[in-house]
């Protein structure tokens, strides 16, 4: 498959599960779709039989407490994305239709894992359209207390280098790196898991969060340890779920970037703040296409060929 195609599902799948943090049941198709149609999202299931599309855009966000929701609660939202963003932006899937009736993607395992499967299910295809990327030129950066995020320019892939320190042993000061591909996404970053503390539990149940949540879903962190009996996926799996849940969330940029994102004890809400800045001035990116030719002024590598945002054998 040519990586300066556009793509989307060979076929609809269907996943069943529950939202973390409502607990409810929900059903989602991902459907294919047409060519520069983007991600989006058919709210159903609302009051009055009504349905509302959402676009999956950095424009939408209306919440990034413990996740990112789209969409809002009077008109039809669609919380805990990130997961199911990912996987899709990991894979390289750019037009999807994804079906849902209820508030909240489901948790499933707790990593995009489960998403990569469904799609494996029906397989990806090419479709007759050149594939854009959001080019970063200027840096721009964010920050909250000692947390920031920042974007700089990087022609030659989307590199994520993200670092957290938690104040316990268990997690401590975690930092990785990569250049995002579908197989480095595969291996090494769609199987961690979402984690959260157990001392919060109860905080997080009486602001009506974590309703879902469980050993199967979550990785749930005690006073001395992991108090999942099949203990971590990874060794530091914390610091790869929030590259996870980066991908997924920078993904509502819209296209694929071409750039470097890098995070000190970032989130869902710098994730969110970073995509602000970048959209603050059209001086900071530029739309390029995957196969322009040097006179368009976009940038090129060797043959005059524009290197996809998944090109980590690049070096």
């Amino acid at each position: 498959m040519k990586q300066s195609q556009q793509t989307t599902l060979r076929a609809a799948v269907t996943l069943l599960g529950v939202g973390v943090h409502s607990g409810d049941e929900v059903k989602m198709i991902l459907h294919p779709a047409e060519v520069n149609h983007g991600i989006a999202f058919l709210r159903t299931g609302l009051p009055g039989g009504l349905d509302r599309l959402i676009d999956a855009r950095h424009l939408a966000v209306t919440a990034t407490e413990l996740c990112t929701v789209i969409g809002d609660r009077d008109s039809g939202a669609v919380a805990t994305i990130e997961h199911l963003m990912a996987a899709l932006a990991g894979l390289g899937v750019d037009n999807v239709l994804v079906e849902i009736d209820g508030p909240e993607v489901p948790i499933l395992d707790g990593s995009s894992a489960p998403f990569i499967e469904a799609i494996d299910e029906v397989g990806v295809t090419a479709q007759n359209a050149v594939r854009r990327y959001l080019k970063v030129l200027k840096p721009v950066r964010v920050t909250q207390g000692k947390a920031f995020a920042e974007l700089l320019p990087n022609e030659r892939a989307f590199r994520l280098d993200v670092e957290i320190d938690f104040p316990t042993p268990v997690i401590g000061r975690q930092r990785k790196a990569i250049d995002l591909s579908p197989s480095v996404f595969r291996r090494d970053i769609s199987r961690a898991r979402t984690f959260g503390f157990m001392r919060d539990v109860e905080k997080l149940w009486s602001a009506g969060f974590a309703l879902g949540a469980s050993l199967e879903n979550t990785v749930a962190i005690g006073e001395n340890g992991i108090m999942n009996p099949e203990g971590l996926r990874y060794a530091d799996e914390f610091v790869r779920h929030k590259i996870l849940d980066a991908v997924g969330d920078l993904s509502l940029a819209g296209l694929p970037l071409l750039g470097t994102y890098r995070s000190y004890c970032g989130g869902h809400r710098l994730n969110f703040s970073v995509l602000e800045a970048l959209f603050s001035s059209r001086s900071n990116y530029a739309i390029v296409d995957a196969g322009a030719r040097r006179e368009t002024g976009y940038a090129e590598i060797g043959n005059n060929i524009a290197m996809p945002a998944f090109a980590p054998e690049v070096h």
